[in-house]
């Protein structure tokens, strides 16, 4: 889903500082079409091993978990969960992802985690079930919300770099706190996600 003309209109007249940022920022884009080639469990279990680590590291290990069922497509949850656990581990995973990662294969191959039906539950019904499952907290279900539904009005408060970016934005000594962004960007909403992609970009710009 993308955000209209109007509606981006809207947002850069409520707050003129973010509107003039927007302008040399890349479109927004319909994350929800490019994460189609993910299914909400890949997506999630990519998340976990992508969690705390370098950009390389994570890349190795999912590709050795991914690699570790015969064809193209990652594990389903039915073949996750029947793979030892020295097989998972000698990927690479740490003992900790490898649990939260049966723990959400279990709870989805029981069903009691209905992933395909997620885009009909509110922003916060997600973040509950999300975060339920072992190794997924709050910051990892919003990025569920964001780049995997296409959410529009998605705020991860706690994203270091959301706060760099509007540290930068509002020309700030320190960052603000998550707390601080959170009431910052009552003015931003219904479209908090594009207000966070253009933190994000701003943190791809060279300190001022």
């Amino acid at each position: 889903m993308q955000p209209t003309s109007e509606q981006l209109a809207r947002l850069a007249e409520a707050d003129p500082r973010l509107g003039a940022a927007m302008a040399p920022v890349p479109e927004f884009p319909d994350f929800s079409r490019t994460a189609r080639r993910f299914s909400g469990f890949h997506y999630l279990c990519r998340s976990i091993i992508y969690q705390q680590l370098a950009g390389a590291a994570a890349k190795t290990i999912y590709g050795r978990v991914h690699a570790l069922t015969p064809g193209r497509n990652f594990p389903t949850p039915a073949e996750l969960l029947a793979l030892p656990e020295e097989e998972l581990r000698g990927a690479g995973l740490s003992r900790n992802k490898m649990l939260a990662l049966t723990d959400l294969a279990r709870r989805v191959e029981s069903r009691s985690l209905r992933l395909r039906g997620a885009w009909r539950l509110s922003d916060d019904e997600i973040i509950e079930r999300l975060t339920e499952v072992r190794g997924i907290g709050v910051w990892t279900a919003q990025m569920f919300l964001l780049f995997k539904l296409g959410r529009l009005d998605v705020m991860p408060a706690t994203d270091l770099g959301v706060r760099e970016g509007l540290r930068r934005l509002d020309e700030l000594d320190e960052r603000p706190t998550p707390k601080a962004v959170l009431e910052r960007s009552e003015v931003w909403k219904p479209l908090r996600s594009v207000a966070s992609w253009v933190l994000w970009r701003l943190t791809d710009m060279p300190a001022p």
